[in-house]
């Protein structure tokens, strides 16, 4: 009765592609894709040619087709060529693409086994008939406690998904019937696009301000497979039974930790991320970053510390690759679980294992096998740690700033690279709407003259509104905990590489190395990005492109403001289900007596500091007590909320 049930909610999902014989057959799936009349934002930005010749991306350096053949570039020496293809395949892979996440979420991590269930979110979908949220509210299947909360079988939680108006799936959560079972994976548009909260239609590059992540985690029956993201920072102490254990790579034995334990532990922290927030470092420190943005054109580096500044597309396409290899699948890190959690590779593959929901995964001590040998019968994707679809690049073991997860995302049938230079051309085209409401030209411009008085140029100029810096933590003053997430990678750091963009997956023998260029990017800032050395870490200039979609701000989401004076910091906002409102959040960005007060609210919630979410830092104000009047701070923050960049203002006058 519960699997036709199940079939009953998820029909809508899956198109209603027919009886449970051809769901075995064709192993189907669906992702829905907005064409564009259900799109807030404009038309992309950027056509494929100019004057009629094809466009190419030589590690970051745009070039026409005359100017590369000149050069002597081509794929088979880094050039990517940016056609109609290109981005339809970067479009396409945004919202469809998991790299097979699904298999680590459901069958190695239960996000779907537990109190939150497929079943239960089909049928919240199918009860808001064609309306639309900004806020799936799905009941739970069983009772269950995290950390100091419990919930009820039955109780509605908010998760955060999206779901466009008039559509039957949520956005970016592609639903998969493989190997006799339902599966839900995660691709970029669950964080990076957005339902509009008035008119239900899509805003791609958008961040999902108040995506659950650690919730919808925490619900999980395994998520002490991402205990590297959160603060426990040693799994020792959650040993019960030392006669528990697993034989190491060099023979010995040890002792894996509690899977109850552990996973208490583990949970009692995702749930304390705030909404819109995610922790994608593996520094066993829980230091959610709030979700980016996709407004990427100029915006580099990329990543809130700007790791990734060396690749195509400026770094781009590393950012997009990191994202979609540590985040998603922990069973990435073997090889580098020594030097970055002080754990034996046997041990840590153990640890994640011992608990999968699917028992073609589920580590058992008392088998006597190790759990590499164990995981090698049940291996999708052999000869590459992990089960997301990767490939070993030629640095690997090395991290490297093209790889800093020692990984590269590619799937079998496609050229390496090909999916992430794909996404990053994509979303260098992406505008951001401009807003239902129109401010009168007068206002903008006095509200630009104020952005150059208070000397914001300095560092947020160019196209993007950044000078492609990194600052230190010291000198910006946010919460410094995020700058050092990296700093442990310093322990097997090499120089990047690749293979040739014209590469098949599988990599055949003999395959072409090119080693990525990075002589021209500053030491220093390298240095800083990735908290090396006595390095304090930094935080990148951040561009100001659509800043009318990415409230709160600040890289932990702590400035915070709702439409009414009460909702201040993230406990007034977010925690109640509230929307933080851009012009109010932007405004306590700015005024520093509404800053104090935005922080103290955040000080006044506990957990928060446990997560490393204050508000504080980027002091510099445009207020009464720097000179600006109220008319000149409102006018400010109206310019700001203007922001589109000046692809979008070209292309209207082009056209």
């Amino acid at each position: 009765m519960k699997t036709w049930r199940t079939l009953f909610y998820v029909i809508p999902v899956v198109l209603a592609v027919g009886a449970l014989v051809a769901f075995y057959r064709w192993q189907p799936e669906y992702a829905y894709i907005p064409p564009q009349d259900k799109l807030m934002n404009p038309p992309p930005a950027q056509d494929s040619q100019v004057n009629g010749e094809k466009q190419y991306d030589v590690w970051g350096q745009t070039l026409t087709e005359t100017a590369a053949e000149s050069a002597g570039l081509t794929p088979h020496n880094g050039a990517v060529a940016i056609d109609e293809k290109l981005l339809k395949l970067g479009r396409d892979t945004l919202y469809k693409e998991t790299f097979s996440n699904e298999v680590f979420l459901t069958d190695i991590m239960g996000i779907v086994d537990g109190p939150f269930t497929i079943t239960n979110m089909a049928k919240a979908i199918v009860q808001l008939k064609g309306a639309g949220t900004t806020n799936l509210q799905v009941e739970l299947a069983e009772d269950v406690t995290l950390g100091d909360r419990s919930y009820k079988k039955g109780e509605k939680v908010d998760t955060g998904i999206d779901v466009p108006k008039g559509v039957y799936a949520p956005l970016g959560m592609p639903v998969k019937f493989s190997r006799g079972q339902l599966r839900v994976g995660i691709s970029c548009m669950a964080c990076h696009a957005t339902v509009d909260p008035d008119t239900k239609m899509v805003i791609e590059g958008a961040p999902n301000a108040d995506l659950n992540a650690g919730l919808l985690m925490a619900l999980a029956t395994n998520s002490a497979a991402y205990f590297t993201h959160t603060d426990v920072e040693n799994v020792t102490k959650y040993i019960k039974d030392v006669n528990r254990t697993v034989v190491t790579s060099t023979g010995g034995a040890s002792a894996l930790p509690d899977p109850a334990e552990l996973e208490k532990a583990v949970d009692a922290n995702l749930v304390k991320w705030p909404k819109g927030n995610f922790d994608s470092t593996i520094d066993m420190k829980s230091n959610p970053a709030q979700i980016p943005d996709s407004f990427t054109k100029d915006g580099h580096p990329y990543g809130w510390s700007g790791f990734a500044a060396a690749g195509p597309f400026h770094g781009l396409s590393a950012f997009s690759n990191n994202v979609h290899a540590q985040n998603s699948d922990s069973l990435a890190q073997v090889e580098a679980s020594e030097a970055l959690f002080g754990m034996e590779r046997e041990v840590y593959l153990g640890t994640l294992l011992q608990n999968a929901p699917n028992p073609a995964f589920r580590y058992a001590p008392a088998s006597g096998l190790k759990p590499s040998e164990f995981f090698a019968k049940a291996d999708p994707n052999p000869g590459t740690p992990g089960v997301n679809e990767m490939i070993k690049p030629p640095s690997f073991p090395k991290l490297t700033m093209m790889a800093p997860d020692g990984l590269f995302i590619s799937s079998p049938g496609f050229k390496v690279g090909e999916q992430v230079n794909a996404m990053a051309a994509y979303q260098n085209t992406i505008i951001p709407p401009r807003g239902t409401s129109a401010t009168d030209a007068t206002t903008l411009q006095q509200g630009e003259r104020v952005f150059q008085r208070a000397q914001c140029l300095s560092c947020h100029s160019g196209a993007a509104f950044t000078n492609h810096r990194v600052v230190s933590a010291e000198t910006i003053g946010t919460e410094p905990s995020r700058a050092k997430a990296l700093k442990k990678t310093e322990y097997l750091f090499g120089a990047a590489s690749i293979y040739s963009p014209d590469t098949p997956v599988p990599v055949p023998p003999g395959a072409k190395v090119l080693q990525v260029p990075t002589a021209h990017l500053d030491p220093a800032q390298i240095k800083l990005a990735y908290a090396h050395g006595d390095s304090p870490g930094g935080y990148k200039v951040k561009g100001l492109l659509g800043l009318r979609w990415t409230a709160p701000y600040l890289h932990d989401g702590g400035v915070a403001a709702g439409s009414d004076p009460s909702q201040l910091g993230i406990p007034g906002t977010l925690a109640k289900g509230i929307l933080p409102d851009p012009a109010n959040s932007l405004k306590a960005l700015v005024d520093r007596d509404l800053r104090r007060n935005v922080v103290d609210a955040n000080k006044r919630e506990p957990e928060l500091a446990r997560v490393h979410a204050a508000g504080i830092g980027h002091e510099y104000w445009v207020d009464q007590s720097a000179g600006f009047t109220k008319s000149e701070q409102d006018a400010l923050i109206q310019y700001l909320l203007s922001l589109q960049g000046q692809w979008a203002e070209q292309r209207s006058a082009n056209k």
